[in-house]
């Protein structure tokens, strides 16, 4: 790679300062705040599939740092829905691979859950990518309750967990990812994991660890969320109905401050992350499109809006000359919002 500032890049993108600040010793992690300060700027993020040969896929990756995006991010699981008879890729590698070919994109995993991880390897993983990353690694966490979830589950032979053990296993998983990473020599010991004088230098570059984004649609979830993210990650609640869907998506983020005030948390401070493409329209389906659901989504709070990058097929139909033109157009715009 050339000899270049690490915190810039050929482009006169700025790379983010460290995201995190946490609690002093002995202080409750409800206290871990983004950066210390009000979060202000609206922040782009795109998703990219691990459905191609990296040859096919690594000019996304640089395309979507050259368009400006400030985050990309994949899916993390074993095959995915409607896609599982086709080509799939692992998460952690491909992000591995994308940060060799990017400067200042952060990158993350849209979401990874429990379902075929186990804390302490995973944190391993994590250090590894985040060191790698140069700390620009984010970590979107979710319970796996999705059909894409459970589609992983059966594939290793796990039980067919009930909603209150996946949010039981959630939660354990969080804690235990959370302590492993910030401590040294950590042990655990849950219903569902357990972790002896696990050791976990050198750390992470970004100290004391990596940021949690936290997906959370359900009241214990959200409340994890409060408790342990440096952001929130929701999908608004299934519907077909794109009016329905927006409101669902402001029922939860006010749900979600009150959570946060449940933990002491300054709203202001945390990041909330919304998947445009969750709601029932595709949101790269035109310049109009984009600007306007992420006008929306600004309005109601939220710091980060995360689009997919465009298929030939469904999901995710859509054409690579509008995001070309999203990016030359509105994308700076979108990003004064």
């Amino acid at each position: 790679m050339p000899d270049v500032d690490r915190r810039t890049a050929p482009n006169g993108l700025v790379k983010p300062p460290d995201l995190l600040k946490f609690p002093a010793d002995g202080e409750a992690a409800v206290t871990a705040e983004v950066g210390g300060d009000t979060v202000t700027a609206v922040r782009a993020g795109i998703v990219i599939l691990t459905e191609d040969r990296w040859w096919s896929g690594e000019p996304k990756w640089r395309n979507a740092e050259e368009f400006g995006f400030d985050h990309a991010w994949t899916y993390d699981h074993l095959s995915w829905r409607s896609l599982a008879d086709g080509p799939w890729f692992s998460a952690l590698p491909t992000l591995t691979a994308a940060a060799m070919v990017t400067e200042v994109i952060q990158l993350g995993t849209f979401v990874a859950s429990p379902n075929y991880r186990h804390p302490v390897p995973f944190m391993r993983e994590l250090i590894t990518l985040d060191d790698i990353a140069d700390g620009r690694l984010l970590l979107g966490l979710g319970a796996g309750a999705s059909k894409g979830g459970a589609d992983d589950r059966a594939m290793i032979g796990e039980p067919d967990w009930q909603p209150r053990e996946l949010s039981d296993r959630f939660a354990e998983f969080v804690e235990a990812l959370d302590g492993a990473l910030t401590k040294d020599n950590y042990s655990f010991a849950g219903t569902y994991f357990e972790a002896s004088a696990a050791r976990n230098l050198p750390g992470c570059v970004q100290a004391p660890r990596v940021p949690f984004a936290i997906a959370a649609n359900g009241p214990r979830s959200l409340r994890l969320a409060a408790k342990y993210g440096q952001g929130w990650i929701t999908t608004g609640r299934p519907s077909d109905d794109n009016e329905e869907w927006w409101r669902s998506v402001s029922a939860l983020s006010e749900q979600f401050d009150r959570a946060l005030g449940d933990a002491d948390r300054d709203p202001a401070r945390v990041r909330r992350y919304l998947s445009l493409d969750a709601g029932p329209v595709y949101s790269l389906t035109s310049v109009d499109t984009f600007t306007d659901a992420a006008q929306r989504a600004r309005k109601l709070g939220f710091t980060d809006i995360v689009v997919h990058w465009p298929r030939a097929t469904d999901p995710y139909c859509g054409r690579e000359a509008v995001l070309e033109r999203i990016a030359e157009e509105v994308l700076a715009e979108v990003q004064e919002l």
